[in-house]
């Protein structure tokens, strides 16, 4: 998986504005997904972060840069706890958690929408996308958002220079591991 696949879909993770990110790696003969993950995460684990492949299939993998620091505050929110524990979910701990989500993208024959909780989206907007995904929508960006649309608007065209910024910097030769900013 290349670097710039990573920073395509993952800079603000890497910046530490975000907790999560999500993105599908193309299966061809030559991938061995499970040795690249182990690689990224040798390199990026000092810096905090962790990735996981949620979900695999013959065509693509389904890979998750997270940083568990932020997860673990993230699934305290009560909106969060609550969201959680209606779609099934034992809180016990952020891994746990991981593991009952990879769970539910195997089994679910929907996505499961709580997934906007394990990337760092408000759990309010999370909870109305799974009331109604259309009714009251202010603005979309990387999510829906419900309420606060500035706040919102905000925060997309922060990711978005995030992600901007970071394609420029490997350009220029800074490496994944140089990109990656390190958070307790």
């Amino acid at each position: 998986m290349s670097e710039e696949l990573i920073i395509e879909h993952c800079s603000p993770t890497l910046a530490g504005i975000k907790t999560g990110s999500l993105f599908s790696v193309k299966i061809t003969e030559e991938t061995d997904i499970d040795r690249e993950v182990r690689e990224i995460n040798m390199l990026l684990r000092d810096k905090g972060l962790r990735m996981l492949p949620l979900k695999k299939t013959d065509e693509y993998a389904l890979i998750y840069l997270y940083r568990p620091s932020y997860l673990k505050k993230d699934l305290k929110d009560p909106v969060a706890v609550n969201i959680l524990k209606k779609r099934g979910y034992a809180i016990k701990d952020p891994e746990c958690c991981i593991v009952q989500l990879v769970r539910h993208l195997k089994s679910d024959p929907g996505f499961p929408h709580e997934i906007g909780l394990f990337l760092g989206y408000p759990p309010s907007d999370v909870a109305c996308f799974i009331k109604s995904p259309c009714d009251g929508v202010k603005c979309c960006g990387c999510w829906k958002a419900y309420s606060e649309p500035e706040k919102a608007l905000a925060t997309f065209a922060r990711f978005k220079d995030c992600t901007e910024n970071y394609h420029v910097m490997n350009r220029n030769g800074k490496s994944l591991a140089q990109l990656a900013v390190a958070t307790g």
